[in-house]
């Protein structure tokens, strides 16, 4: 008998994802200016090293819209502006870890990037994204967002490896409770 090294409910491409319940939920915040994307060199924390978009965890309370706008804020210095929902990521470890991520598209922002002890920002053309130094998942809904499209994206990870994914192109959001008083 062949014994498996991955606990029954987290093998990879067999996840019960309408029964999945996020630990943490967080935000991205890619903003767009000229036909470039706004990225950073992530300093610290999940996914510390690599490249990706402002964003981070919700603080309690905090919906999705505000926590890309504070998390942009915080890592990058500017304000987003004419934030689009653009997808919701579903992040499953097989440590456990699980983190649902909502992802937004700015169409400018106030201010001008810099670098703070999280993030060092640079403007990457949309046709000349670094994949090679970002989360595996990212190649496979990110040319959606510069698309316009929306989707969903579900995916297995062990550690920063890539084990499953699955993503799926949406129509449009229920606009969230709350969007208009803080936009």
């Amino acid at each position: 008998m062949k014994l498996s090294i991955f606990p029954r409910a987290l093998k990879p491409q067999n996840m019960d994802w309408q029964n999945w319940i996020p630990r943490e939920r967080a935000t991205l915040c890619f903003i767009e200016r000229n036909g470039e994307l706004l990225l950073i060199h992530k300093k610290r924390g999940l996914g510390g090293g690599k490249i990706n978009a402002p964003g981070g965890r919700l603080e309690p309370g905090e919906l999705p819209l505000q926590g890309a706008i504070r998390e942009t804020q915080e890592e990058v210095c500017v304000t987003p502006r004419d934030l689009e929902k653009r997808g919701e990521l579903h992040f499953q470890f097989l440590d456990g870890y699980s983190l649902f991520c909502t992802v937004f598209l700015a169409h400018g922002c106030d201010g001008s990037p810099r670098a703070t002890d999280e993030a060092e920002p640079f403007w990457a053309g949309v046709n000349a994204i670094p994949y090679d130094g970002m989360w595996q998942d990212d190649e496979y809904w990110l040319p959606l967002v510069i698309a316009g499209q929306n989707f969903r994206g579900y995916f297995e990870f062990d550690a920063d490896r890539l084990l499953s994914h699955r993503v799926e192109k949406v129509g449009a959001w229920q606009e969230e409770a709350g969007a208009k008083q803080i936009l």
